[in-house]
Parts: structure tokens; C-alpha cells; sequence
């Protein structure tokens, strides 16, 4: 028997409006890399973010951003 993986979703991301920050950890997920990898992003000013109080966020459109500047880089390449 094999086990199936469910990724859970919770209640407030259903039910409330699409996030305008994300977390660190969340922007990492929606790009398919590590929160290391994109903690260095971060640092090299190729993926957007700003700090709210003393917290790292991520503007939800900036990790396709990133991905259209990378597409663009390479069809100019």
C-alpha cells in the first residue's frame, strides 16, 4: 500500500483575500527552491522584498518578476 501526500491548506487562505506579502519561506515555495536560496536572492537584489517592523516579506508579484527578468536574460543570452 502506498501512502498518498496531501498538502493541507489552512482556513484563512481559502477563505480571506490572496496575500500581498509573503513570507521568506512562502516566496521560496512559490519559486521551488530552498529559503537559503532565496534568502540570497534577497541579499543580491534580484528577488524584491522589504522589511515591516522587523520582519523580511516579499511582495507577492515579485517572484514572477524574477522569473520574467531570468526568462528575458536568457533569450537575450
Amino acid at each position: 500500500m502506498s501512502i498518498a501526500t496531501v498538502e493541507t491548506v489552512r482556513p484563512t487562505e481559502v477563505d480571506g483575500p490572496p496575500p500581498v506579502l509573503l513570507t521568506v519561506a512562502e516566496a521560496a515555495r512559490c519559486l521551488r527552491v530552498g529559503r537559503t536560496t532565496c534568502f540570497a536572492l534577497i541579499r543580491t537584489g534580484e528577488l524584491e522584498s522589504l522589511m515591516v517592523g522587523g520582519l523580511r516579506r516579499v511582495p507577492a508579484d515579485a517572484p514572477a518578476a524574477y522569473l520574467a527578468r531570468r526568462r528575458a536574460e536568457r533569450r537575450a543570452a
